[in-house]
């Protein structure tokens, strides 16, 4: 068990890192790509990573507090990726930047972002969901594992290695015979060792995780998983909104729903919460789900 932690505390600060794009210029920044499944690029990492570059453009008492973005073609995981920012605007309380990703020569990834700094103003929220906490969950590396010899590569070698950050679910699935189920689901998730107080870190690492389970969802009212091939799934864009300061080494609890899903496409959307029900983030995201046989 001890291993384990360590792995994955090793593997959290490698992405840490993955994250941190290099800079090159005042405002071009370069960023390497990971192998994570396959030869394209996690829609997270290029999100994550195109976040960092805007934010290290922007003071660093102006959090972001909204991003919108869209998948423009698969990247290269073997390639990596140039980031140029567009210091689009400068105010009195907010600043906007736009991102362009760029892989042999060509776009793939462009983000918008609104950094804003705090204020005080009127609250309100809805509850969070009332749901088993996260230590009497087991992890989904650790459901994972068990059903390892059933998977197909490079599935399986997601079960090899712990992930960079920890995810629980709430309500487990079967990743290769799963039962038709409602289309939401909630999972906790939180980065396995104590990081340094970097708010945008945070903010990018949960921007990072916040692409794992949105289009798997879209999946549960058709008894699918993504460990079956039978169908083709690819982020199409995705928005983000930062509501209250939150640290992703503590646990959140990630609300996932589905209202719809139609002509080869799912929407899908988000609410994080912290351990005390604060609202913390919202995400949005409208994905391909293509079918590659017929039930």
């Amino acid at each position: 068990m001890t291993n384990d932690k360590d792995q994955a505390s090793g593997l959290l600060r490698q992405l840490c890192a993955l994250l941190d794009v290099e800079r090159l210029e005042d405002n071009l920044f370069r960023g390497e790509s990971r192998n994570i499944v396959g030869r394209r690029v996690f829609g997270g990492q290029v999100l994550g990573q195109a976040l960092v570059a805007a934010g290290r453009t922007v003071d660093a008492g102006r959090p972001v507090h909204s991003l919108h973005a869209y998948f423009l073609r698969a990247g290269d995981a073997g390639a990596p990726i140039i980031f140029q920012v567009e210091r689009a605007r400068d105010g009195g309380s907010f600043s906007s930047r736009r991102v362009v990703a760029i892989q042999h020569g060509r776009p793939i990834f462009n983000l918008s972002a609104s950094f804003h700094v705090p204020e005080q103003g009127h609250e309100h929220q809805l509850p969070a969901p009332e749901v088993p906490p996260a230590d009497g969950l087991d992890s989904e590396w650790t459901l994972l594992r068990r059903h390892r010899e059933l998977l197909t590569e490079p599935y399986r070698r997601l079960a090899d290695r712990p992930r960079p950050i920890d995810v629980r679910p709430v309500r487990p699935q079967h990743p290769l015979n799963p039962d038709r189920q409602d289309s939401h689901r909630d999972l906790w998730l939180r980065a396995p060792a104590a990081l340094p107080d970097d708010p945008l870190m945070h903010r990018a690492l949960l921007a990072y995780a916040s692409d794992y389970h949105l289009l798997s969802t879209a999946l549960l009212p058709h008894g699918r998983t993504i460990f079956q091939g039978r169908t083709q799934l690819a982020s199409l864009d995705h928005a983000m909104w930062f509501h209250r300061p939150f640290r992703i080494d503590d646990w959140l609890l990630y609300h996932l729903e589905t209202p719809t899903t139609a002509e080869a496409r799912g929407f899908c959307r988000g609410s994080l919460f912290d351990a005390g029900g604060r609202h913390v983030a919202s995400v949005t995201q409208e994905g391909l789900m293509r079918p590659l046989d017929s039930d």
